[in-house]
């Protein structure tokens, strides 16, 4: 099994499809950065929402945008990659374009925004896939979409911080950072067209496999769903459980999610990297073992009360953050390595659609589950994970008996 065994910037830049498109990541994660974390703020400081419509237009805005998976599929399978990327930003920037023009109290224009970006979002993370694999092969690969993600983070992160500083100005403020932010989509729609790939499937035999139809992954799609709850860990399950539980202060929320940040930021192509020697399904299945050990982490931490709860919940944030990685950089890479080159981009959209729910339902399950306890969400979580992890590995087990078969054939 090929590895990748040394990082080395140039060589993942062009992996990664470029200077130029790394760039356009970088201002396309700037831009949402200033954005995206304050949305509900907009709806609800400039647009004058009550806080219950603003969270249900963005949540069906998130869902319905998940409609559009299928024909992104098959629009990357015709060979299209870069033009899905810019396209992806550019939906954006008439979800921007709409915030700006809806008046206070306009529910649907806001909702309709929501949509647009919902769409954007959903439909970025499998085009860059696609494009990514469509330039690098193997674990350079893997190493190229890790370094994309690492990229997006600290985007995000460095948006989200400069987003902070301007909120003293108010809805005026919010309105400025809509602006910048569909500027921002602009100049990285256009950067990321400016690359102009095209990949030709008939000709790009995936790894290991140039024909056959789409794989089922059934297994692997129900797994991510229960698997991508970790991002939202940080996001709502930690500040709900130590304002609401441990009545700490909200300084521990914003460092555990500024520590998750740098965190990913820093390691996530290193881990990558490391965990390269292993086959990705194995690396999938140890990383919902790493967040199941955490979510008992966060059992054990939360029964230790209010004076050493909320520094023990932060200890526990970090092995969760490392399960987020190892998570992230294999799941990705395992799917593009299974799929055919000519249905890369229907195996990408039926994974996107997986996390896509899995994003949009979490945030619900954890705020019902908490009210109930401790043992309630973070002992369901654990069971739901570690089920998930051995769906992966048995999976794995009839994939190879499979793969067995054909060659004795």
């Amino acid at each position: 099994m090929a590895t990748t065994t040394k990082i080395q910037p140039r060589a993942l830049v062009r992996a990664s499809g470029g200077p130029r498109y790394a760039v356009a990541l970088a201002v396309d994660a700037l831009g949402t950065g200033l954005l995206r974390p304050f949305l509900l703020l907009y709806g609800m400081t400039v647009l004058r929402l009550s806080a219950p419509v603003t969270g249900i237009a963005m949540t069906v805005g998130v869902v319905v945008g998940l409609v559009c998976m299928p024909a992104v599929g098959r629009w990357l399978d015709r060979g299209a990659r870069s033009t899905v990327v810019a396209a992806s930003m550019l939906v954006r920037v008439l979800g921007v374009a709409l915030l700006l023009a809806a008046p206070a109290g306009h529910v649907w224009l806001f909702a309709t925004a929501a949509l647009f970006l919902g769409i954007g979002n959903q439909a970025w993370p499998a085009a860059h896939a696609a494009l990514v694999a469509t330039v690098a092969h193997g674990r350079e690969r893997d190493a190229a979409l890790a370094a994309g993600r690492a990229l997006r983070n600290a985007g995000l992160g460095v948006g989200a911080l400069l987003a902070t500083a301007c909120l003293a100005g108010g809805a005026t403020a919010l309105q400025a950072l809509a602006a910048v932010t569909g500027l921002a989509y602009l100049a990285a729609a256009a950067l990321a067209w400016s690359v102009h790939l095209h990949a030709h499937p008939a000709a790009t035999p995936a790894e290991d496999r140039a024909d056959g139809p789409a794989p089922r992954m059934r297994a692997l799609l129900a797994a991510n769903v229960v698997y991508v709850f970790c991002l939202n860990v940080p996001e709502i399950a930690l500040p709900l459980v130590l304002v609401t539980q441990l009545h700490a202060s909200p300084v521990w929320s914003a460092a555990i999610f500024v520590a998750n940040t740098v965190l990913v930021v820093t390691l996530q192509v290193p881990i990558t990297v490391l965990m390269s020697r292993f086959s990705r399904r194995t690396v999938l299945a140890l990383a919902g073992v790493v967040l199941a050990a955490s979510y008992l982490g966060f059992l054990a931490a939360t029964s230790l009360g209010h004076g050493w709860g909320a520094p023990a919940v932060a200890m526990v944030s970090v092995v969760c953050t490392i399960g987020e990685i190892i998570y992230a950089g294999s799941a990705t890479a395992l799917v593009t390595a299974l799929a055919p080159a000519h249905v890369l981009g229907r195996v990408l959209a039926r994974f996107q659609l997986s996390t896509g729910f899995g994003l949009a339902v979490s945030p619900a399950v954890i705020t019902a589950l908490a009210p109930h306890g401790s043992t309630a969400l973070w002992g369901s979580l654990a069971a739901a994970t570690l089920l998930s992890a051995s769906a992966v590995a048995i999976e794995k087990d009839q994939g190879t008996r499979l793969s067995d078969c054909r060659r004795r054939e």
